[in-house]
């Protein structure tokens, strides 16, 4: 009998806490879940929202990415704190450097993908992420990047012009009535790069409340593009129920007194 995936479903994969270890020398927190039988087909390296406003490795689309992807897609998804960061997995060591010194967390997540053999890596990040993800996630064992509802508040134009050098397929995924940056603007400030896909995302706003099926939908298509989708929205093995409460979701009051940013 196959019951429907729910928001606080978890379906079965292997996870185990993880650490990464900084070239700064910071301990950060975090898990991978991996397929239960087989190889991964590919690696998603979250890269979360703003700290200081609630952003975390549980943020609510990336806990569902690593609920559900690694049995409905066959995807590894590696998820962690970055400097200064709490959440249910405990906090990272070191303090917020709005996005300077989180050069070294990217490159720390990165570099444990690579030496735990995990293929086809792609960068998925949301909000901060994605300009962590502009930033500093050029690295040669990334095949891409996924980004949710860029801001371009902290990247600039350079590492845009930098993605545009590598050709290396980039995906904007832009909310209707984003917060920070709608599909006519982003459209024209993703121009600077050519291979930059940007899909409109009808109805979403800038936290996806709602609308995390049809976000893990274009993730897949493009990570994992051999797996049908729309992923199947219910589960005919065993499932557990994760504890919503000890998951709450500080991201539902992220941004909110955060400036917009304003076009280069």
């Amino acid at each position: 009998m196959s019951n429907p995936i729910r928001a606080n479903s978890i379906l079965p994969a292997r996870r185990e806490d993880i650490e990464l270890e900084t070239a700064d020398g910071l301990t950060l927190v975090g898990e991978l879940a991996t397929p239960l039988e087989g190889d991964p087909v590919a690696t998603l390296v979250c890269l979360h929202p703003l700290p200081t406003h609630g952003g975390m490795m549980d943020s609510h689309i990336f806990r569902k990415a690593a609920w559900r992807l690694p049995a409905l897609a066959g995807l590894a998804v590696l998820r962690f704190n970055t400097r200064g960061t709490s959440s249910v997995r405990g906090t990272s060591e070191g303090t917020f450097s709005a996005g300077v010194d989180e050069k070294y967390d990217v490159a720390a997540a990165i570099e444990y993908a690579e030496f735990a053999d995990l293929p086809n890596i792609w960068l998925l990040g949301w909000s901060f992420g994605t300009d962590l993800t502009l930033m500093h996630g050029l690295d040669p064992a990334v095949r891409g990047a996924i980004l949710l509802s860029p801001p371009l508040r902290f990247s600039q134009p350079a590492h845009l012009s930098a993605w545009a050098s590598s050709d290396k397929p980039l995906t904007a995924l832009i909310p209707e009535f984003d917060d920070y940056l709608r599909p006519p603007e982003a459209t024209e400030r993703f121009a600077a790069v050519p291979q930059c896909e940007v899909v409109p995302m009808e109805g979403a706003k800038h936290l996806w409340v709602g609308d995390a099926e049809k976000v893990l939908d274009e993730i897949v298509k493009r990570v994992a593009p051999s797996v049908p989708v729309p992923l199947p929205r219910t589960w005919d093995g065993p499932m557990e129920t994760g504890d919503m409460n000890a998951y709450a979701d500080r991201t539902t009051s992220a941004f909110r007194d955060v400036p917009m940013p304003k076009a280069d």
